[in-house]
């Protein structure tokens, strides 16, 4: 199964907001914020949303962005989240989505594509990714 990736648009909303509540664990996903967010990534030249939809069904999403670096001589892109429906695993979709990701951060010129995971780096193994660093974080 090949899903169809494409570029989010603002009428996904209502289909993109139940996905979110299935991925969050950190935060408690709130629809105003979420619409509004929707609303701004949209706007945003640096962020990519790309959606997977099958038959009419949004079964993935894959948030990122690219950004200038000192490190890397230039362009750099971040996967932020990536969210695939547990029923759609090993069908393609994360593997769809990733690799749009990476064409649209190469056609920006970025140099790697990183992010971080806790659940599954044998997905990312899989698509070439390595360990790279650690990643911290501290709620504010």
């Amino acid at each position: 199964m090949n899903p169809f990736i494409r570029r989010a648009r603002i009428n996904d909303a209502d289909r993109l907001f139940p996905l979110l509540a299935q991925f969050a664990t950190s935060f408690t996903p709130n629809c105003t914020a979420f619409n509004a967010s929707l609303a701004a990534l949209l706007a945003d030249d640096a962020a990519c949303l790309l959606v997977a939809e099958d038959e009419g069904e949004i079964t993935g999403y894959c948030l990122g962005f690219d950004h200038l670096t000192f490190y890397a001589n230039g362009r750099v892109a971040w996967v932020e989240e990536i969210m695939v429906q547990a029923d759609r695993w090993g069908q393609g979709v994360g593997r769809g989505l990733m690799d749009a990701f990476e064409g649209w951060a190469r056609s920006r010129d970025a140099v790697l594509v990183a992010l971080a995971t806790r659940r599954a780096a044998l997905f990312y193994h899989a698509l070439g990714y390595e360990e790279s660093a650690a990643y911290l974080r501290k709620l504010l």
